[in-house]
């Protein structure tokens, strides 16, 4: 699965995937567009995911310690639980897909950790559970 994802072309859609669970350690990702897509409980750590674009995809639970989200956009996507400690979201757009009143397809980072995270220039746009609170 990590060989296939790494050997797609740059800017390559993936509708409706699932890589729930998968081993995606250090994978390195061309700048993929992913729609409605499952990584819950995937294993990211140290993965380079540097100008993808996520709408709509379930990171629940997800490990991104470590890993590079430079420019990344996500839309609509579920990050409760998500790990992203130690990672790199410089430029990221954490937002909302505009599916009608009132607002639907919010970003959820409820229970995320951000510990030595690197949130220079990270964009957010109605986002649930941001601020975070301890």
């Amino acid at each position: 699965m990590k060989e296939d994802l790494a050997s797609r072309p740059r800017y390559a859609a993936l509708r409706r995937e699932s890589f729930a669970g998968a081993d995606l350690v250090s994978v390195h990702l061309r700048q993929l567009r992913f729609t409605r897509c499952s990584f819950r409980g995937a294993d990211l750590r140290h993965a380079t995911l540097d100008g993808c674009t996520f709408t709509l995809c379930d990171f629940g639970g997800t490990r991104l310690r470590g890993a590079s989200l430079r420019g990344v956009s996500l839309a609509g996507c579920d990050l409760t639980g998500a790990d992203l400690r130690e990672a790199d979201l410089s430029h990221a757009h954490l937002g909302q897909v505009r599916t009608g009143l009132p607002p639907r397809g919010l970003t959820d980072t409820t229970g995320i950790r951000l510990d030595h995270a690197v949130l220079r220039g990270l964009d957010l746009d109605q986002v649930i559970g941001w601020p975070l609170t301890e």
